[in-house]
């Protein structure tokens, strides 16, 4: 009696943890920072120590493993062995982390709540958080309010709910939209309980409206319609998918017309005046680096890192990823991680496919009985439909809340073969609980450790960033960051810059030897991040720093060099290479460079705007001294 006490408060405490995950990670701004994810990381540890112990405290300790479970154990080890070869270690590690959190979270779902309660639980969590976050969406738009919790927001005027982008919004709110109408018209639940989770569907609708995502609002339609027609096929449920059909019909006539903000949003898709969407320019050149490393790809979240490398003269931002799942596992996974990912996608539809029939629930003389099985199952299919097509425009897939949404949704569906057959269940005997205690325990003090230290590292990072720049605070700030985590790039840059600064501005008694010491920071950084053409070009700068007047600049030349191969269409390395020229003297070249840095640039460049008048005023005097 005791072990099967102890079994179930383990079940509870892991239905507590995951359903912990699922709410803070959408609120938590989508679980995207640091100390963010390492909370996260923590309770996945603790769902995998509280499953090691069910394995020991069961009776008959089992483990459901159907074939999907093989395809993402095949990528867990694919994305293990591209890690130990990735030419950026902390880029490669964090994304692998990432992996490891949702293989684990998956399998703990897929075999500790696969029971009808948990299940409903975790359904009705997450449509009732999707409420939420569209009810503080909506507000966020009828106020004009440009605040998301108690940060700035980077689009005024939309609503973004408890995510920075109003698209990760709408990706959120379309996945759980169809498991809401699911509940209400499939549900066996109670009359109450179906009036609150209509209002949740109406509100998410109009949750996505107020986000002004033009892929959303079309991926929403397309789920729509996706799943009336999933009603108009089963018979039992053809007066309430013809219903549900009339209402949105009806809503669509009598409101898009009305709505001037949405017309404006979708003319300018079709604008070729403005091109307010550089989708295409980023698709273009993930294509082109995927095309040279066909096989492999370019590394684990290397994607950005070697952008720079690829990146289109009409584009100077960072797109950080493709804007394009499929694409971005191809560029960052080559086509053996496109194939692995293709066979976990495969492996579950087909395990759906098996499992339709079997939940649909069992008919009376009259009707279908209501299942709260088959609801789940088709909302949860619905909505991974909808974040398949939106990943064809966005990345949403790599923001940790909704990925971790997406691997539940997979794991319920992926449990209900249970139903279907027994050929799924192994019994754990002696050597596989063992084998199966030491990767939980293993992992999960992995994963603890790992949000341990990059809660550790991001505290003083943050510490950091609210000092001064030539502060004496943000360099110990720094370089305590740098103890915990001497893998990360951007600290050795910031620690460069802030002795560069000090070098540039003459703080201090012997402005060459802080010059010398941010060539030290550039150095390492080159070795942790070799695509990183800044510190090449910060380690150049150093020496024309210390040469001073009347250099050269024959012994900085090289690093120039190397900045413009890695950044050849960046507005920011062309204007400091033309500063180089013109510290050396060479103000024809000079000119040339930050010409071309303004053609690349115009708004905002204030190093090649400014340089500009001097060195023509240079060359007009150099020309009158040679007149004929």
């Amino acid at each position: 009696m005791d072990r099967e006490r102890v079994d179930d408060w383990c079940g509870k405490g892991i239905l507590a943890l995951v359903l912990g995950i699922l709410v803070f990670g959408p609120l938590a701004l989508g679980a995207v920072e640091a100390w963010q994810l390492a909370v996260i990381e923590g309770m996945t540890a603790g769902v995998m120590a509280l499953w090691a112990l069910r394995l020991w405290v069961a009776r008959r300790p089992q483990l459901l493993w159907p074939p999907v479970c093989w395809a993402v154990l095949a990528f867990v080890g694919y994305a293990l062995a591209r890690y130990w070869r990735a030419d950026i270690e902390y880029a490669a590690r964090q994304e692998v982390i990432r992996v490891i959190i949702y293989t684990f979270l998956f399998l703990a779902v897929l075999n500790n709540l696969y029971r009808q309660e948990a299940m409903n639980s975790i359904g009705l969590t997450v449509v009732f958080v999707g409420m939420a976050i569209a009810m503080y969406a909506c507000w966020q738009f009828a106020t004009k309010s440009n605040w998301v919790w108690n940060l700035h927001g980077l689009y005024p005027g939309r609503g973004t709910g408890t995510f920075i982008y109003p698209n990760t919004t709408a990706a959120f709110l379309e996945i759980l939209l169809p498991l809401a109408l699911s509940y209400v018209i499939i549900g066996r639940l109670s009359q109450v309980t179906k009036i609150f989770l209509g209002y949740a569907a109406a509100v998410m609708l109009a949750g996505i409206g107020v986000t002004l995502s033009r892929g959303g609002w079309l991926v929403t339609g397309l789920t729509l319609l996706f799943f009336c027609a999933a009603m108009l096929a089963q018979r039992d449920y053809r007066m309430q998918g013809l219903f549900l059909a009339g209402v949105l019909a009806l809503g669509g006539i009598l409101l898009v017309p009305k709505a001037q903000i949405m017309q404006a949003r979708i003319q300018n898709t079709f604008s070729d005046s403005k091109a307010d969407d550089m989708r295409l320019a980023v698709w273009q050149a993930g294509f082109e680096m995927w095309q040279d490393h066909v096989m492999w790809g370019v590394g684990p979240a290397h994607f950005n890192y070697r952008w720079r490398q690829y990146r289109p003269s009409l584009l100077q931002r960072q797109p950080v990823r493709v804007h394009n799942e499929y694409l971005n596992v191809l560029t960052d996974w080559g086509l053996v991680g496109g194939i692995l990912v293709a066979a976990v996608w495969a492996l579950l539809w087909w395990g759906v496919f098996r499992t339709w029939r079997t939940v649909r629930g069992a008919r009376d003389d009259f009707s279908r009985k209501k299942s709260n099985k088959f609801a789940l199952l088709t909302g949860a299919v619905a909505g991974l439909l909808a974040i398949l097509l939106h990943s064809l425009l966005d990345f949403n897939l790599h923001i940790p809340a909704i990925a971790i949404l997406v691997v539940t949704l997979m794991a319920v569906l992926s449990s209900q073969l249970r139903f279907t057959t027994e050929r799924y269940w192994f019994r754990a005997r002696l050597p596989l609980k063992c084998l199966a205690t030491a990767v939980l325990l293993l992992g999960g003090a992995c994963l603890a450790w790992s949000g341990w230290r990059a809660a550790r590292e991001d505290r003083w990072v943050r510490r950091a960033d609210h000092e001064g720049e030539l502060s004496e605070a943000r360099l110990t700030d720094l370089k305590k960051a740098f103890a915990i985590e001497p893998m990360n790039f951007d600290t050795t840059y910031a620690i460069g810059e802030w002795y560069r600064f000090h070098s540039f501005h003459n703080v201090g008694d012997d402005p060459d030897a802080q010059a010398r010491q941010a060539m030290t920071w550039y150095r390492l950084g080159m070795k942790l991040d070799p695509y990183d053409g800044y510190n090449w070009l910060r380690y150049g700068m150093c020496l024309d720093w210390i040469a001073g007047d009347g250099a050269t600049g024959e012994d900085s030349a090289p690093y120039y060099e190397r900045a413009d191969e890695l950044d050849p269409n960046g507005y920011y390395t062309s204007a400091n290479i033309g500063w180089h020229y013109a510290q050396t003297g060479d103000n024809g070249a000079a000119r040339t460079w930050f010409e071309r840095s303004l053609r690349l640039q115009y708004e905002s460049n204030d190093i090649a705007a400014s340089y500009l008048p001097i060195l023509e005023k240079r060359l007009e005097e150099a020309a009158a001294q040679h007149k004929p």
